[in-house]
């Protein structure tokens, strides 16, 4: 299964840290071997080797894979690390089983093959005897060959019954291998399902993900355009406010202009009404006074006043 590069340097970088740390657990693990001395530190000092074998061994299949990761973005090494070890540790179990059954089976053959090596020496004694004693025990020494025919017998069914339990647990044995193998293909044919799965996830994440982009890009032009288009309204929004603004300022000089114009009327009108009523109160006081030209005016009224008194009297 292949990774994207960021992962694989991520991947890398941490099995990087581990292999550094795998270094340090094997010389601090040397350090300790060396420390170890006398008989009765010889199992832990065997046993802090084998950890430091198991280290050194790890460490370099983390640098392989580090450098795999690093080239490939790949780790197929690791798989075939895990399955090799699999398969190792299985067929190592099953050599033990067998080598175990195997040598029960052995010690049980050398122990029949004793007690029939001793039963025919026995026998071999008895014989002897028996041919000494020929003439007269002839019916003894037939029994005895007949026993002797009998054990021989029974010795002979006891062998083959013992080859045919070899043979029985051997073909065990086989049918074991055989179900392992099926079971370690079984397991590889759902490995290699379960890699094309996450791989045609991963594809169909990544058209997704490309879809995503595409949409988001073709949103992003029409939000654009919709921005150039604000902007242009905007744009004669702003000349027609500018316009309207002009205007306002010249209605606005003409309204000032025209109250300017109203407040001298008023002024003038104002001026005009003060100089009636002025000349009005000059007129008043010129007439009450008999001033000037309303002097005579004054004499001749009073003239006519006088006459027309004469002439109501003389009536």
């Amino acid at each position: 299964m292949s990774l994207s590069q960021s992962q694989s340097l991520t991947v890398a970088a941490v099995l990087e840290d581990c292999s550094d740390q795998l270094d340090i657990v094997g010389h601090t693990l040397m350090v300790q071997i060396s420390r170890e001395r006398g008989a009765a530190a010889a199992q832990e000092k065997a046993r802090l080797t084998k950890l430091r074998r198991d280290c050194q061994y790890i460490s370099q299949q983390l640098s392989k894979l580090h450098v795999e990761l690093k080239e490939k973005q790949r780790f197929s090494s690791l798989q075939r690390v895990v399955e090799e070890q699999e398969q190792r540790k299985e067929a190592e179990n099953m050599r033990r089983e067998a080598k175990r059954q195997l040598e029960q089976r052995k010690r049980s053959l050398q122990s029949q093959k004793s007690e029939l090596q001793q039963k025919t020496k026995k026998l071999q004694d008895m014989y002897q005897f028996a041919n000494i004693l020929r003439h007269e025990l002839h019916e003894q020494s037939l029994k005895i060959l007949h026993r002797k025919k009998i054990v021989e017998k029974n010795n002979e069914l006891q062998l083959q019954q013992a080859q045919k339990e070899c043979s029985q647990a051997e073909k065990l044995l086989e049918d074991q291998v055989e179900l392992l193998h099926r079971q370690l293909k079984e397991e590889a044919r759902v490995h290699e399902e379960s890699e094309k799965f996450l791989q045609n996830h991963h594809e169909e994440l990544q058209r997704q993900l490309q879809q995503w982009q595409q949409d988001t890009k073709q949103i992003q032009q029409e939000k654009e355009q919709q921005l150039n288009t604000v902007g242009c309204k905007k744009t004669v929004n702003l000349d027609r406010l500018m316009e309207m603004k002009r205007r306002l300022r010249e209605m606005e000089q003409v309204v000032l202009e025209d109250r300017e114009e109203q407040e001298k009327l008023r002024q003038q009108q104002a001026e005009a009404r003060t100089a009636t009523k002025l000349q009005a109160w000059w007129r008043g006081c010129m007439v009450r006074r008999g001033l000037g030209s309303f002097k005579k005016a004054e004499e001749d009224k009073k003239g006519k006043k006088k006459k027309d008194g004469k002439k109501k009297k003389k009536k």
